[in-house]
């Protein structure tokens, strides 16, 4: 495995399959609970969106008040982004680098999906440890992963019943997906990490979960759920820096 941070959507025919998407069946769940849970825990309006792709996240966080950036790797993406949100700002941080953002910055620290993709612990540190230097004094990163139980499951938006393999897969692990919701059917390739592992690559940043959601579906709400109702597809760690 490539010691690198990688974006799988760095290609333009994924990027423009991707931009289409907004918060479809299975992501909706991923952005229901954001609201509440971000006016429980964060003050301020000053927001950094880490691995914001075609700007989806960003427009979201907009959209509740914050005043923020848009910041990823791979600049198909960010093209994208612009051209659906000219007024907003968008910056390509080469590997994820954010040293050119200044210290002590924001109120909120976005990551949705990002750390799906970033491989081994010790990158996962480092680029927590740069997001925590962004936070100012009551700062908070809310980091949405995707769980391990999503590589193994059928669900509304997300195919993984043609990897097999995906059972097996160790954390740190590639495992491969279908997203079902756009035109590109190639699988995406994720990196398999572990609530276990996420515990410690937390404390190794420095960075104290103050809450965590596992969001579950409602039979009511308007989606063909698969096993969304039982089995949690995504993570919420809402993050803050230890003493």
């Amino acid at each position: 495995m490539k010691d690198s941070f990688s974006n799988v959507y760095n290609d333009k025919v994924r990027a423009e399959a991707y931009d289409r998407l907004e918060f479809p069946g299975t992501y909706y769940l991923a952005y229901r609970d954001l609201p509440a849970i971000i006016s429980e825990h964060v003050q301020g309006r000053t927001a950094l969106d880490f691995g914001c792709g075609t700007g989806r996240s960003t427009r979201f966080l907009r959209k509740l008040g914050f005043d923020v950036v848009g910041v990823d790797i791979a600049e198909h993406m960010l093209a994208l982004a612009r051209k659906r949100d000219p007024d907003g700002e968008y910056r390509l941080v080469p590997d994820g680098n954010l040293d050119g953002f200044a210290a002590d910055t924001y109120d909120l620290v976005l990551s949705a999906f990002t750390f799906d993709n970033i491989p081994t612990m010790e990158k996962k540190v480092l680029h927590f440890q740069s997001l925590k230097r962004l936070l100012n004094r009551n700062g908070r990163i809310v980091s949405v992963v995707s769980s391990p139980e999503i590589y193994v499951n059928e669900w509304a938006s997300f195919s993984t019943k043609d990897f097999p393999e995906n059972r097996s897969a160790m954390s740190g692990e590639k495992v491969l997906i279908v997203m079902l919701d756009v035109e590109d059917s190639r699988p995406v390739e994720d990196i398999i990490w572990t609530d276990q592992d996420y515990a410690k690559t937390y404390e190794l940043a420095g960075l104290v979960p103050v809450n965590i959601s596992r969001p579950l579906a409602n039979p009511t709400e308007p989606y063909n759920w698969v096993s969304e109702t039982k089995i949690a597809p995504w993570v919420i760690y809402v993050l803050r820096p230890g003493e």
